[in-house]
């Protein structure tokens, strides 16, 4: 903190004596006996227990020995002897009738022209009400965390209510095409769901990527795939870290597209692979679903253009990303991606 060559006795010890008073830092110079020397104003109208002038006494006799604890003994001590350092210490001070306060010390022995005269300047910083508005800040947010758990608990529940009420309609309706559009309004809803079940379970600001990928396909397998199917969906995600917003996008995307292969690119219990691949630690992140299934019809009259098609449309074009399709004889890859011109993924790091 201060290494300075002070010349004593004469005029350059009374100009240190005088600094050292005129500080608005609150500042305290002690001999080898921790007796003060020199205190500033503003350690006497803070710490001197209203002492107009503290020099000659001990510093562990202000007020009522307030200063005279175990670990502040033993910190100056290993200072003045030259066997420690204190660049930043956080301590409690007890002061009868004013509570504790929290204060952050910095101490060190100064670099004397008399050898036999042992010198430490000591600072300290009262830091009690940053401390306690740290902790009503964790506090706050503590509170709005349960209640943001609270609601995203109630809207899961919520959701499984309208896809119970959107399957018991289309059970009860005749028409085929109603039934159709009913059954796949309930598909949007669980996927909705889905996603929002695992984004609960992570991080409410930082989403793991890899494991919130991986943990929500494998979801979606568990509810979709037949035991006596032969379908396996693979995983090769990086371990980018982003936020939950840029991450819920992602996740419908995923949803939307690995459903959408296990309905139509397997058909009659057809066996095959689904490989689901994110790349976002770089400035252009990709994303891609690709199955080695039947593929798209030749005719582009009977591509799939449902309401998934147009979930995930409106999603790139949210993200100023562009969609590929691509064959992949056999099979289907669609990928989703973001040049590296375009709008950055609020990447947070690695896992």
């Amino acid at each position: 903190m201060f290494d300075r060559q002070i010349a004593d006795p004469g005029a350059m010890n009374s100009l240190l004596l005088a600094i050292i008073a005129a500080s608005d830092v609150p500042l305290v110079l002690l001999d080898g006996n921790s007796n003060i020397l020199a205190a500033s104003t503003s350690f006497n109208a803070s710490f001197s227990s209203n002492m107009a002038n503290p020099a000659g006494q001990s510093l562990f006799a202000l007020g009522a020995g307030d200063w005279n604890v175990p670990e502040m003994r033993s910190l100056i001590e290993a200072t003045i002897s030259g066997c420690s350092k204190i660049g930043s210490y956080e301590i409690d001070l007890f002061r009868q009738g004013q509570g504790t306060r929290r204060l952050v010390l910095g101490a060190e022995k100064l670099s004397y022209a008399d050898p036999s005269k042992t010198r430490m300047l000591l600072t300290i910083a009262d830091v009690t009400e940053a401390r306690l508005a740290e902790r009503l800040k964790e506090t706050i947010l503590e509170e709005k965390t349960i209640l943001l758990l609270e609601l995203q608990h109630r809207v899961a529940n919520s959701l499984q209510v309208i896809a119970s009420v959107l399957m018991q309609s289309a059970r009860r309706v005749q028409s085929e095409e109603i039934k159709t559009h009913l059954f796949e309004a309930h598909n949007r809803v669980m996927s909705v769901a889905t996603v929002q079940r695992h984004l609960t379970a992570t991080t409410i600001s930082n989403v793991d990527m890899r494991a919130y990928l991986t943990e929500l396909c494998q979801s979606i397998g568990a509810s979709m795939i037949s035991h006596d199917h032969d379908l396996v969906l693979t995983m090769n995600i990086d371990e980018s870290v982003t936020t939950a917003d840029f991450s819920i996008s992602i996740g419908l995307v995923v949803t939307e597209l690995v459903i959408n292969a296990l309905k139509h690119a397997f058909p009659g219990q057809r066996s095959g692979t689904i490989n689901i691949t994110y790349n976002g630690a770089d400035a252009a992140w990709m994303l891609s679903v690709a199955d080695d299934g039947v593929g798209r019809p030749t005719d582009p009259r009977l591509h799939y253009t449902g309401l998934g098609t147009s979930i995930v449309r409106a999603i790139a074009d949210r993200l100023s990303a562009r969609i590929e399709h691509d064959d992949g004889h056999p099979g289907t890859k669609v990928s989703m991606l973001r040049s590296a011109s375009g709008p950055v993924q609020p990447t947070l790091g690695r896992a």
